[in-house]
């Protein structure tokens, strides 16, 4: 199995790389976190190094401990033990640490409206860049650019709340864009996003990396890990189960069906497309052959 063990420990060959070449941007040692009212914890001992300039799919069902991993990454969640490092040190959890961590790392959530808190949608917008000390030129400029790569040029001025669920998402997308991150981590990417929509999102993800910035999407969506993601880790129950090359994961089916994802969500039905058809195609095919042509 690539990556890591049922335990969370890290492919001694990628650590190797991670010191060599310093391309690890976030490492979790042995971090360990239980929400107040849960016996049960959220991440459980989880190792894992996260390479920088990468496109990351983080796979895993809900329950998995994608999104308490993802807050763990700009210091919303602190671990009952256990350290995370960014840049190869410990975050800083004092005030100023945290302001400074949380310009390079933006996060962006499942629920928009956890996300959306000003009256309109370029006060929303505005507001990250605002905290940075900004000139009012500069984030001006910045609330234009990213309202046109998130298609929200027409709902400026609209408070957020009249917005609709795929406009809050590219809001709050819009957001976190604003403040420039070098690591943009985005739980359910595709959430309340139209075909179109998806499409020009991800088109936003591939402008990023190729700016050599490093994205990292939580999702329970088979085809994205497949089909976008050059690096992918497999979460359940809090753990890292592997993490690895794409190719290398997609080629560990056993790693794969522990969480159930072995196989695209569509292949059964086309297996039992394939059978119909071959039943279909014996019954009438047969009956056919047995029938004399009319002269």
């Amino acid at each position: 199995m690539a990556g890591a063990d049922r335990a969370g420990s890290v492919d001694p060959v990628d650590r190797e790389h991670c010191a060599m070449n310093h391309e690890f941007i976030l490492e979790f040692e042995q971090v360990t976190y239980a929400y107040p009212d849960h016996a049960q914890p959220a991440l459980d001992g989880l190792t894992l190094a996260l390479p920088a300039g990468r496109r990351i799919a983080i796979l895993g069902h809900n329950g998995a401990g994608k999104s308490s991993l993802f807050l763990h990454c700009n210091g919303v969640l602190r671990p009952d033990s256990g350290v995370v490092r960014f840049n190869g040190m410990p975050l800083d959890y004092s005030r100023s640490g945290l302001l400074a961590l949380r310009r390079h790392v933006g996060v962006v959530f499942q629920n928009a409206d956890d996300q959306l808190f000003s009256a309109g949608v370029a006060q929303d917008i505005s507001f990250g860049p605002l905290n940075l000390g900004l000139s009012g030129a500069e984030v001006r400029r910045r609330v234009q650019v990213v309202a046109e790569q998130c298609e929200l040029q027409h709902v400026l001025d609209r408070p957020t709340h009249a917005l609709s669920g795929g406009e809050k998402a590219r809001a709050a997308l819009a957001g976190v864009l604003a403040m420039g991150p070098n690591v943009l981590l985005v739980d359910e990417p595709t959430a309340s996003l139209d075909p179109l929509m998806r499409r020009q999102v991800f088109t936003i993800f591939q402008e990023l990396v190729s700016q050599g910035k490093t994205i990292i999407l939580a999702t329970h969506e088979m085809e994205i890990a497949r089909h976008w993601a050059d690096y992918i880790v497999v979460m359940d129950g809090g753990r890292v189960l592997g993490a690895g090359h794409r190719a290398t994961i997609l080629a560990d089916h056993a790693l794969l069906a522990r969480i159930g994802m072995d196989r695209p969500w569509y292949e059964p039905f086309l297996q039992d497309y394939a059978s119909a058809a071959q039943t279909l195609s014996g019954t009438y095919g047969s009956s056919s052959s047995q029938t004399p042509m009319a002269s």
